[in-house]
């Protein structure tokens, strides 16, 4: 991803961290870049001063490479300063991955939403089983072939391989909850749609919000259907979000995202993900005129190539519109002899 910017943005920063260095973005506050190995190819993660270290928000892949970035940013950056709690936005392997490995290298607390913290927990434990039938079956109903269903078999399970085990015990974050953070004291903001329990924080005296992946500046968040929860409608979740957000958020509020520069425009961006899910139901809407699998509803929502490396969120995706449309009663969706689900316009 590059730091292209959106219009309405302002972005008050004129550079940014290579991958393994920090900059302080003011007293106390560190924002450290970590390096992805996908086309998204880096982290923001957050560093919060405390009387005795370093509160820490996100982590970073469990990756050989990350882990040595850690080793050096630990003793080079922070001089040796400990961490003192590992606060995490979401499950997603570049947030989580590393937060089980740095509680227990620090013998420090985790803290998440219970959603987040529990749903990763199961993915984790997931490592090296074999794909389950309930899992084929779900991809079987979108659309996929048998191809298509052999690679999501043979990759299923790889979540564990870069998320370290979580602790066995959390510090809950819930909503509305007021977090003493060194001097500062920083409010939880909780957001759905990307996935079920999202944790933002909210620090009022300084006006700013470390956003995780619920506001990013230049891409929109993935919003899907997964086979855990088949009939569910994460785009209507992602919705409430982007107006509670709007109601709760500033409009000058510095957002400091997980991918990309921070910025100025939370309103102005919230508006342009809402409209951005809302062309896209309208695409839908067209082209579900005849019956629909999801796998052919991709031209309708991504401008990008869909293959292997990204089938499995792009059917995620286009089942979340198609659920959302759905479940207002604009289309029906009928399963075929094969058990594969086909969507068009209510009659």
């Amino acid at each position: 991803m590059s730091d292209d910017q959106e219009p309405g943005l302002r972005y008050p920063l004129d550079e940014h961290p290579e991958p393994g260095d920090a900059l302080e973005l003011a007293p106390g506050l560190l924002w450290l870049r970590l390096s992805l190995p996908f086309q998204l190819a880096h982290i923001n993660v957050w560093l919060l001063r405390e009387s005795d270290g370093w509160a820490l928000v996100d982590t970073g892949l469990f990756t050989n490479t990350t882990r040595e970035v850690w080793k050096h940013v630990l003793e080079r950056i922070l001089g040796g300063a400990p961490l003192t709690r590992i606060l995490v936005t979401h499950l997603h392997p570049d947030h989580a991955g590393c937060a089980g490995w740095l509680c227990r290298r620090f013998g420090v607390e985790l803290w998440m939403t219970r959603a987040e913290y529990l749903l990763c927990r199961i993915l984790v434990a997931d490592t090296g089983k074999p794909a389950p039938e309930a899992g084929l079956r779900f991809y079987r109903s979108a659309g996929f072939g048998p191809e298509a269903l052999q690679h999501y078999a043979e990759h299923f399970g790889g979540f564990g391989r870069v998320v370290a085990p979580l602790p066995e015990s959390y510090r809950r974050l819930q909503d509305g909850d007021r977090i003493e953070l060194g001097e500062e004291t920083w409010e939880v903001v909780v957001g759905r749609g990307h996935s079920p329990e999202h944790a933002c924080l909210y620090n009022e005296s300084r006006n700013v919000l470390i956003a995780g992946d619920q506001i990013l500046p230049t891409i929109s968040s993935n919003v899907s259907v997964w086979p855990t929860e088949p009939a569910a409608n994460p785009l209507l979740d992602w919705f409430e979000s982007i107006t509670a957000l709007e109601d709760r958020l500033p409009p000058d509020v510095l957002v400091l995202p997980a991918h990309g520069r921070p910025f100025v425009g939370a309103h102005e961006r919230l508006e342009q993900l809402r409209r951005e899910h809302e062309q896209g139901l309208e695409k839908l809407r067209r082209l579900c005129r005849e019956p629909r699998r999801a796998v052919d509803v991709f031209p309708a929502l991504f401008k990008s190539r869909i293959d292997d490396r990204n089938l499995i969120m792009a059917t995620g995706e286009a089942l979340s519109h198609l659920h959302y449309l759905e479940k207002r009663g604009e289309l029906q969706r009928q399963a075929d002899a094969d058990g594969v689900d086909w969507y068009r316009i209510g009659q």
